[in-house]
């Protein structure tokens, strides 16, 4: 029965003996789950397919960029990679990672947790006939990440393919006429190991989507159809407004996306301080209850051993409080009077930063409040003008200066 659950593209070799060394970027993980969302959400049809970029040097292959690609279907029923598009593809990426020079060095696609499959033959054997004989295959497993596999493993496995003779006398258990044909030569696939390699634009870029990625939500794409008004006239103005005055409210209940990350950071800090708090007040607890006579004498007595109101003494858990402990050293800083100063200098700092903040506020108030009194001034000024004016006649019509009011108007 282990024989039918085999795959037979699979090497029966239970270790790679090529020594390659494979070197997968955080990048390329992106664009495929990029890619597989892309195509999950739109409901599109077809297979999964990619190329995968990057150098190798003897037997060290590294993986730093990904690109989805464009299937045909042949003749033969059989789905390959489009060729004049791919090749056109292929040096437009060559051509914008020129500095390091990247090269095609395997293709992506989704497989079982199985192995590969017949079905991505096609593809693998023209890669390997036209662009690059020694070329890897990427298999991501969907029904891991569905499934919630736990323990920290990417759900994929990258294979290196080469040719076995087929030995189907071992598979029968028959002995069959020794011949002087040449065994037949079929394509396997076998498990390569990998590791995981970021750069410090990648940490950036990886720490970036974490973040945006710990307050995303689900969002339904249909739009909410509203209801026509039945009625005419007022009836239907009063329905709209009442549609208008709602969606305002809405967009100010919304945070933006920056207050939306800064939330959701300070919450995953919450939650760590939380954690650690909570540890270490079971490690307070667990020592607080631990016999009397072993905190004095170092050895518990068989009264306090039988006692159930003490915990029990494990010289293991012990060492482990013992060994954190003695890494506190290296979080304090040796120079601990210059540590202590660089913190007031810091926040002097912030202080000063602050008070020049409020000052500036405070002087823009006070010139807002200068023009304010200046126009109540004049108005005021105006004001006892024309009543003077009054008073000396300027105010009566037949007066010959009459419309000479003050000296603006004399220059005027």
């Amino acid at each position: 029965m282990a024989m039918d659950n085999h795959n037979p593209l699979l090497s029966t070799q239970k270790s790679s003996d090529s020594g390659l060394q494979i070197a997968l970027h955080p990048l390329v993980l992106l664009t495929i789950s990029d890619y597989i969302t892309r195509h999950t959400l739109r409901q599109q049809t077809g297979p999964v397919v990619g190329a995968l970029l990057g150098q190798q040097n003897g037997r060290e292959i590294t993986i730093e960029h990904a690109f989805e690609c464009l299937l045909e279907e042949t003749a033969e029923n059989e789905v390959k990679l489009s060729p004049k598009w791919f090749e056109a593809r292929l040096q437009q990426m060559k051509d914008v990672h020129k500095v390091p020079s990247l090269d095609l060095v395997g293709w992506y696609t989704i497989i079982p947790s199985s192995g590969p499959q017949p079905i991505h033959l096609p593809i693998h054997r023209q890669i390997l006939s036209i662009y690059n004989e020694s070329a890897i295959l990427l298999g991501f497993h969907p029904e891991e990440v569905l499934g919630g596999a736990a323990g920290g493993k990417l759900p994929l496995t990258i294979y290196e393919s080469n040719y076995e003779a087929e030995e189907s006398s071992g598979e029968t258990g028959e002995d069959k006429e020794m011949k002087d044909e040449e065994p037949q030569l079929k394509l396997r696939f076998k498990e390569l190991p990998f590791t995981v390699e970021t750069g410090e634009a990648e940490m950036i870029s990886v720490d970036f989507v974490a973040r945006g990625g710990g307050n995303a939500t689900a969002v339904d794409g249909t739009s909410k159809k509203v209801a026509p008004a039945e009625g005419k006239g007022k009836g239907k103005a009063k329905s709209e407004d009442t549609i208008r005055s709602e969606a305002p409210k809405r967009d100010e209940s919304s945070l933006s996306r920056e207050d939306e990350e800064q939330l959701a950071s300070l919450t995953a800090k919450a939650n760590a301080i939380k954690m650690l708090q909570s540890r270490i007040n079971l490690v307070a607890a667990y020592l607080q209850n631990l016999p009397p006579s072993y905190v004095s004498d170092g050895v518990a007595s068989e009264a306090d051993i039988e006692s159930k109101n003490y915990a029990p003494v494990n010289h293991s858990i012990l060492r482990s409080i013992q060994a954190l402990l003695g890494r506190l050293s290296v979080l304090i800083p040796a120079n601990s009077q210059g540590f202590e100063h660089e913190i007031i200098s810091e926040k002097n700092d912030v202080s000063l930063i602050s008070l020049l903040s409020e000052l500036t506020k405070s002087a823009h108030d006070i010139r807002e409040t200068g023009k304010k009194f200046a126009i109540v001034e004049n108005g005021k000024m105006n004001r006892m003008m024309k009543q003077q004016d009054r008073g000396m006649g300027w105010g009566d019509q037949s007066h010959p200066m009459r419309d000479v009011m003050n000296a603006g108007d004399l220059l005027m």
